[in-house]
């Protein structure tokens, strides 16, 4: 016969097996990235993040591109810190476009760092008003 720590013990096993094969979400878990938002919130949220870096990082090109180019390094350093920071987001967008799949810890680091790749974008956005 088993004793009540033997039973306890195999039933709390038993429910945390079948949460995690049912991909159901464990009460402690508090939510997606910095914010703890829900996933569909994370979701829009990296999504926005992603086209802000996107389209600054295309302003900056058009910039450069142009014959009215400003030697501003402050401008450069600020892109480059930005496509450093959004590094792991820039693959994980591309993947997606591109129709592959991303391994946990990519989307990990994605979770990590979309706060902090906004933060980037958000820095970079005023130097290209000057």
């Amino acid at each position: 016969m088993m004793n009540v720590k033997g039973f306890i013990l195999q039933s709390l096993t038993a429910w945390a097996m079948a949460a995690l094969i049912s991909g159901c979400t464990i009460p402690f878990f508090s939510g997606y990235g910095a914010n703890s938002q829900s996933r569909e919130d994370f979701e829009h949220h990296v999504e926005e993040v992603f086209r802000l870096q996107n389209q600054l990082t295309s302003e900056v090109m058009m910039l450069l591109e142009s014959d009215e180019s400003p030697k501003n390094d402050a401008l450069m350093q600020a892109e480059q810190r930005m496509q450093q920071v959004c590094a792991d987001l820039i693959e994980y967008a591309s993947r997606d476009i591109d129709g592959l799949s991303s391994d946990i810890f990519l989307s990990q680091r994605v979770e990590a760092s979309a706060i902090d790749c906004e933060r980037a974008a958000l820095e970079l956005k005023p130097l290209l008003k000057h």
